[in-house]
């Protein structure tokens, strides 16, 4: 009897066990791994396709694409539902130029849904609807289109693909923008039941919303003439490249942008990734004569110097330590005035000014210029310059300083401080958009922006006619224009190379604006190692005042006399 209770007793027990098994197994995939259990559900039950986001357009200011789409599709197939998957197979092949066997693996699977192929154009989808196939549909996509080319390719930039394999922009406005211009994509999925067949009211969508479109302050015709002009001046002078940006300095609008050599961003896996860089934001260089102009203006704020006030140490080439400094031409003009000092570009007369300003106040003056920070243009890849601290400056630094040498900066950060000595001593941040506008057709203006203050009016209106008269008397005036009063100031730039100065190569510029008594246009002109004269005011400049003649003209500006 004992026994009998015992294996009563056992057999309970172990009823008990599995009993408790069978809940805690239960607890695991009803509470636990519910939430995987319901996706694999969805997984089998579920089919997902994308619904593409249009990306936004990029408008010139009178609203011509520069970056629009055109409309391609996607070929899809229910693997399930192709009955002669061989023969249609081959079919698709030569209409797509795909491969057969690709084509084939994918038919096969056991999928309810297969991509066979993007990017087809509506011929081809033709030729596929004729087939009539069924199981086989179509998705229309976007695909990026540039209508103009290359025209303006650095600014734009191009779209291609991430890591996903989705599209992406990069450089340019395509990367600054490119959240504003994706948008977002949207999804639409269909619940099938045990069988396969789709469940009507299991239909559902999750909405796309379109890309914005932006609207530039670029003027496609002043965008034409700076890419025509640049071409014919690195052409004429045998330059490895050059850069032009024009500006409306008194808000930091953007007119005109432009780099060569250039890609086509429609085939911009053609070329090498050096090439998509924008030269005018993205790389430094030593701007050279064209920097006094700013160190002079911060003279003539502290008031340390006059335009009237003469150079004592003007009479030849000066010593600093172990290191001989002279004027670029060995040409020397004793007792110079400070307007003189521009005129001639006189090295001498700036360690001059830079001796009455001191190192703290010219390290401070240069930092307001913005010399030392990026200028928060809206274009992707923008770098910023530096300038070295107080305790690592020697006085040969700080001497060539003055006069632009040791010190690296962007095309940018110059005309960025160059334009708020033509708009009375405001620096402007420089925006490249005017408008964003959503796809609910929200408009989003973007205003001007003024950073800081940098010099005085007056200090301004006075370092403005130092540069009228540069332009009036110095190197450069063969090539001004007869009925316009320009500021402007010619650049020479030696490029460093391993500790020493390139004697043959260096990179020249002009940066001006006009006209004087109330500019319209600001505007920098560099060219990158010219062949045939290794100046500023014989290749630079000549293309700024053909730029400018075009301008004038185009704008209908009056002559100033």
């Amino acid at each position: 009897m004992k026994v009998f209770w015992l294996r009563l007793l056992s057999i309970v027990f172990v009823l008990i066990a599995l009993y408790l098994l069978i809940i805690m197994r239960l607890f695991y995939w009803q509470v636990i791994k519910s939430e995987d259990i319901k996706e694999i559900g969805r997984r089998q039950s579920t089919e997902s396709l994308v619904l593409q986001s249009k990306r936004g357009e990029i408008l010139s200011s009178d609203n011509f694409p520069l970056a629009t789409n055109k409309t391609t599709h996607r070929a899809f197939a229910n693997p399930k539902l192709i009955k002669d998957k061989n023969s249609i197979s081959k079919e698709l092949s030569i209409i797509l130029n795909k491969d057969e066997a690709t084509i084939s693996a994918l038919l096969e699977s056991d999928l309810y849904w297969v991509s066979l192929a993007m990017g087809i154009n509506d011929e081809k989808k033709k030729q596929i609807d004729a087939l009539e196939i069924q199981g086989l549909g179509f998705q229309s996509e976007d695909a990026r289109l540039y209508p103009e080319a290359s025209m303006a390719a650095h600014l734009i930039g191009f779209v291609g693909k991430d890591l996903d394999g989705e599209d992406k922009g990069y450089f340019g406005l395509e990367g600054f923008y490119n959240a504003q211009l994706e948008g977002r994509q949207g999804r639409t999925y269909v619940v099938k039941d045990a069988l396969g067949n789709q469940i009507l009211s299991g239909i559902r969508e999750e909405s796309k919303i379109d890309g914005r479109n932006i609207i530039l302050n670029i003027d496609r015709t002043i965008q034409y003439l700076i890419e025509k002009r640049l071409k014919e001046g690195i052409e004429k002078y045998q330059a490895e490249g050059g850069s032009v940006v024009v500006m409306e300095p008194k808000t930091g609008k953007v007119l005109g942008l432009a780099s060569l050599p250039k890609f086509n961003p429609q085939t911009y896996y053609q070329y090498e990734s050096k090439s998509y860089k924008d030269p005018i934001v993205s790389s430094l260089y030593e701007p050279g004569s064209t920097f006094k102009v700013l160190v002079m203006a911060a003279g003539i704020d502290l008031g340390v110097v006059k335009p009237e006030t003469k150079c004592d140490i003007c009479k030849g080439l000066v010593k600093i330590g172990e290191y001989s400094i002279k004027t670029w031409n060995d040409k020397y003009f004793p007792d110079s005035t400070m307007t003189e000092v521009i005129q001639h570009s006189d090295n001498i007369g700036m360690v001059f000014v830079e001796r009455k300003i001191g190192i703290d106040n010219l390290l401070k003056y240069l930092n307001v210029f913005g010399i030392s920070q990026k200028t928060g243009i809206d274009l992707q890849g923008e770098v910023s310059g530096s300038i070295k601290d107080k305790s690592n400056l020697y006085p040969i630094d700080a001497a060539t300083l003055s006069f632009g040498q040791g010190i690296s900066i962007t095309p940018i950060q110059l005309l960025t401080a160059v334009s708020s000595i033509a708009n009375g001593g405001n620096l402007m941040k420089p925006y490249v958009v005017n408008k964003i506008i959503s796809d609910d057709g929200k408009i989003y203006e973007v205003n001007p922006e003024v950073k800081r203050k940098t010099v005085s009016q007056n200090t301004a209106k006075i370092i403005t006619w130092m540069m009228v008269n540069a332009v009036e008397q110095g190197e450069a005036k063969w090539a001004k224009l007869k009925d316009y009063k320009i500021a402007g100031k010619t650049g020479t730039a030696q490029i460093p190379v391993a500790g020493h100065y390139d004697p043959n190569n260096t990179i020249t510029s002009f940066v001006g604006f006009f006209p004087a008594q109330d500019p319209k246009i600001s505007m920098l002109v560099l060219i990158n190692k010219p062949k045939v004269s290794i100046y500023g005011s014989e290749t630079a400049a000549p293309i700024f005042f053909s730029i400018a003649r075009d301008l004038v003209g185009y704008l209908n500006i009056p002559p100033s006399f």
